[in-house]
């Protein structure tokens, strides 16, 4: 935590993940980044603006994720598994309920 000031980590039902101190985990944070239009500044800015955080906050988390980006990959694919098997599960009992 010393080398990424504004970062923390949380455990969870997932795991212990990294976070920043106000605000999202740095997986949302990047997932976040890669949908929108913006790069740059104007990136930096959207998701201050989205996650209501100061653009330095925002910082630390693309700095964290520039060092680790295996790390935070591995989470953002988890979670999108772990979307899709939500998905498909609730596609299932709709057709049970059809």
């Amino acid at each position: 935590m010393a080398d990424h000031p504004g970062i923390v980590f949380r455990d969870g039902p997932a795991g212990r993940r990294p976070a920043l101190v106000v605000g999202p985990d740095v997986w949302e944070l990047v997932s976040f980044l890669r949908e929108i239009d913006e790069r740059g500044a104007a990136a930096v800015a959207a998701a201050a603006e989205v996650f209501a955080v100061p653009e330095s906050a925002i910082s630390a988390g693309i700095g964290y994720y520039t060092a680790f980006p295996e790390e935070i990959d591995t989470w953002i694919a988890e979670a999108q598994a772990a979307s899709e098997r939500a998905e498909h599960e609730w596609e299932r009992r709709q057709a049970l309920l059809a």
